[in-house]
């Protein structure tokens, strides 16, 4: 399963910098802990994945500036 937008999408309310609302995995079939109870946003019944990808704080940082430029701040 390919889902290569999901990683530049703008941020979620609760997405931090370790965990994300929905998984940005752009390939979430090579993810260690997919489908992983606790970890995985695909069978968690909050929808969070608490194992993003490693790249994800360097996103996570570029899309925070972005929606902060966004808002004017």
């Amino acid at each position: 399963m390919k889902q290569k937008k999901a990683f530049h999408l703008p941020l979620n309310p609760g997405d931090t910098q370790t965990q994300t609302i929905g998984c940005r995995h752009t390939n979430p079939d090579t993810c260690a802990r997919n489908h992983m109870p606790k970890k995985c946003a695909f069978v968690r019944v909050d929808n969070v994945c608490l194992s993003p990808p490693a790249s994800w704080k360097k996103q996570y940082q570029k899309l925070l500036s972005e929606a902060q430029i966004e808002q004017g701040g």
